[in-house]
């Protein structure tokens, strides 16, 4: 797996990700993968994706294909947008959507954290969407993103330093999480002309 970490402050949100993949007990870092990038860009949107190493591909693909790019302004877009992918993800690119579970919903079987100039948000795989005040993350190494990102969070000087620690700490204890980092910000409040990268 991997670690994604959001988090917003002063008026700016950011996303992060990890970048090493595992196949197994194999490491495949991004010294090895050109592309090894969990970030994707959908209109004025940032997605970072855990699961499948497939997962970045196929929702760039997808969002290509689509005539206009979701807004992804609140959790009810959001909500509307990933149902729309659930049935493509079914239909067009063979998901197997059981899930071996007692679960009520048919999983999409990944979980997306989303930053633009809206605010932040996790997207769960049973379509669950939730809004975020001040951080999150998902991935095999979030227990030590989340401890990090709360001891600094006040202190911090911006969204990107609090994403920053949150991953350089799960890189550390985490073993499926890995360096380098990336790192993706805009605005909030801005069109997506005025983001930063």
């Amino acid at each position: 797996m991997s670690t994604i970490v959001v988090a917003r402050k002063g008026g700016q949100a950011a996303i992060g990700a990890d970048t090493l993949t595992c196949l197994g007990t194999t490491k495949e870092s991004a010294a090895y993968v050109a592309n090894h990038s969990k970030i994707i860009r959908v209109g004025d949107s940032y997605l970072a994706v855990v699961g499948h190493a497939a997962w970045p591909l196929l929702l760039s693909s997808y969002f290509a294909r689509q005539t206009e790019a979701p807004s992804l302004e609140s959790a009810r877009a959001i909500f509307e947008a990933a149902r729309e992918l659930h049935r493509a993800l079914k239909e067009e690119y063979f998901l197997n959507p059981s899930a071996d579970s007692d679960d009520e919903f048919e999983s999409s079987q990944f979980d997306c954290l989303i930053a633009n100039r809206w605010g932040i948000f996790g997207l769960y795989a049973l379509r669950s969407v939730q809004e975020y005040t001040r951080f999150y993350a998902f991935g095999s190494g979030y227990g030590y993103a989340l401890g990090a990102m709360h001891a600094v969070y006040d202190k911090a000087n911006s969204a990107e330093e609090v994403v920053r620690i949150g991953l350089e700490a799960s890189a550390e204890f985490d073993g499926p999480t890995g360096l380098p980092i990336e790192i993706r910000s805009t605005h909030l409040g801005c069109s997506f002309g005025a983001s930063a990268e």
